[in-house]
C-alpha cells in the first residue's frame, strides 16, 4: 500500500508500506478521505512545532474516513463496507487519567502522526488502516468528506464543552482557520446569541460568515473597528483563541467583560500574558486539548444535519497529488480544508 511520509520540512514522499492483518477487536480499513490538519502542515512546513520536532520518517494525517474491509474477532456493531469516522485518539485507558474519565490526558496516548514521542506514532494517511474497533464511528448518511471532519469537529466541541454555559452568551472567535469555523459552528449549535470573528484573511472570514458569524473583523485591516469592543472593560462573555498567536489573545483579553472565560485552542508556542488584566477583571483561563467522548458526538450532529460542515470542504485532490493538497492546504488566501482522495 501507499502512504504518505514526512522526512523533514518540505520533505513529503508517497512510500510502499505493508499492510497488516487485524488482531482481536480491531478492523481492516480501507481509507476513503483524509484531511490535512495544522498539525500536518508544521510537520510539513517546519519539520515540527516548537520543541516537537522529526526525530524520523512518520507517516502523517489524523483526519480521516475509511470503508471497513475486514474484521477482526470479537467485534460487533460494525459490518464489512461501512463508511466510517476513524477516531486518530487511542488512550490506554488504564492509566490514572484514563481511569478519571480524562481520556484526551492520558499518560499513554497513541495519537495518529504524532512526533511527540519517539519512535513516533505513525499516521494514518495510508491506503490500508488497521485501527481498533472502538476508534469506528459508523458514519451512515455523510459523504466520506464530511466523515473525515469529525475529528477537528470533536475539537470546537470539546472547547465548547470546557468554555461552559453558552446559552445567550457573546462570544469572540479569534482566528478562523478550520478550528475557528467549527468553534462558531459548535458555539452556535450551543446557543450563543452573538458570534464575532477575526482574522488576517478575508476568505478564511468570508467562510466564517457564511456559517454563521454575525460579524467578521480582518485585524490586519480594520483594527480600529475592533477598538469598541473593549470599552467598559469589555463586551465578550467567551473567547476562543483558536490562532495560537499571541496577539490575538491579548486583544481578546481586552475585550472580554469581567468574569469571562478564555479557552485556549491554538498551539503557537508559549506566550506572555497581560496577567495584570486577567487578574483585574477576574478572568478564566481554561486549556482545551483534543477530546474523547466528542468525537461520536460529533458524527452524530452531522448525521442529524445540526451541524453543516461541508462548507469548509474547498479541495479535494487525489493521493498522488498529496505534495500539492499540502501546499494549497497551506495558502489561506484559497483554501480551508484541502482533503486527499484515497479511493
Amino acid at each position: 500500500m501507499k502512504a504518505i511520509v514526512v522526512h523533514g520540512a518540505k520533505d513529503l514522499r508517497i512510500e510502499e508500506r505493508t499492510v497488516e492483518m487485524p488482531g482481536a477487536g480491531e478492523v481492516r480499513l480501507r481509507l476513503a478521505i483524509g484531511g490535512v490538519c495544522g498539525s500536518d502542515l508544521h510537520y510539513y512546513n517546519h519539520g515540527g512545532f516548537g520543541a516537537v520536532r522529526l526525530r524520523e520518517p512518520m507517516i502523517l494525517g489524523h483526519e480521516v474516513s475509511a470503508y471497513v474491509e475486514a474484521l477482526g474477532s470479537e467485534v460487533d456493531g460494525i459490518s464489512v463496507g461501512d463508511l466510517v469516522a476513524v477516531s486518530p485518539s487511542r488512550p490506554c485507558r488504564a492509566c490514572r487519567y484514563c481511569q478519571q474519565g480524562l481520556h484526551n490526558q492520558c499518560l499513554n496516548m497513541r495519537f495518529y502522526g504524532s512526533a511527540m514521542p519517539f519512535p513516533h506514532v505513525q499516521g494514518a494517511f495510508r491506503e490500508v488502516l488497521v485501527a481498533d474497533a472502538l476508534q469506528c464511528v459508523p458514519a451512515e448518511g455523510l459523504s466520506p468528506g464530511e466523515a473525515a471532519l469529525a475529528e477537528p469537529m470533536a475539537v470546537a466541541l470539546h472547547a465548547t464543552r470546557r468554555a461552559g454555559e453558552m446559552l445567550g452568551k457573546r462570544v469572540l472567535v479569534t482566528g478562523c482557520g478550520p478550528i475557528g469555523v467549527l468553534a462558531i459552528l459548535a458555539a452556535r449549535r450551543a446557543g450563543a446569541a452573538e458570534i464575532v470573528a477575526t482574522d488576517l484573511s478575508d476568505f478564511t472570514l468570508s467562510l466564517a460568515r457564511t456559517i454563521g458569524a454575525d460579524r467578521i473583523i480582518n485585524m490586519k485591516n480594520e483594527p480600529d473597528a475592533f477598538a469598541p469592543y473593549s470599552a467598559d472593560k469589555g463586551s465578550f462573555d467567551v473567547l476562543y483563541e483558536c490562532s495560537g498567536a499571541a496577539a490575538a489573545l491579548v486583544a481578546g483579553i481586552a475585550a472580554l467583560r469581567p468574569r469571562g472565560v478564555i479557552v485556549q485552542l491554538g498551539l503557537g508556542g508559549d506566550m506572555s500574558l497581560p496577567m495584570m488584566a486577567i487578574t483585574a477583571k477576574e478572568l478564566e483561563l481554561r486549556g482545551s486539548f483534543r477530546f474523547h467522548e466528542e468525537f461520536a458526538t460529533g458524527v452524530g450532529l452531522m448525521q442529524k444535519g445540526l451541524i453543516d460542515v461541508k462548507p469548509l470542504i474547498t479541495h479535494t485532490l487525489p493521493l498522488a497529488e498529496a505534495v500539492a493538497a499540502f501546499e494549497l492546504a497551506s495558502d489561506r488566501s484559497q483554501a480551508m480544508k484541502a482533503q486527499i482522495a484515497f479511493s
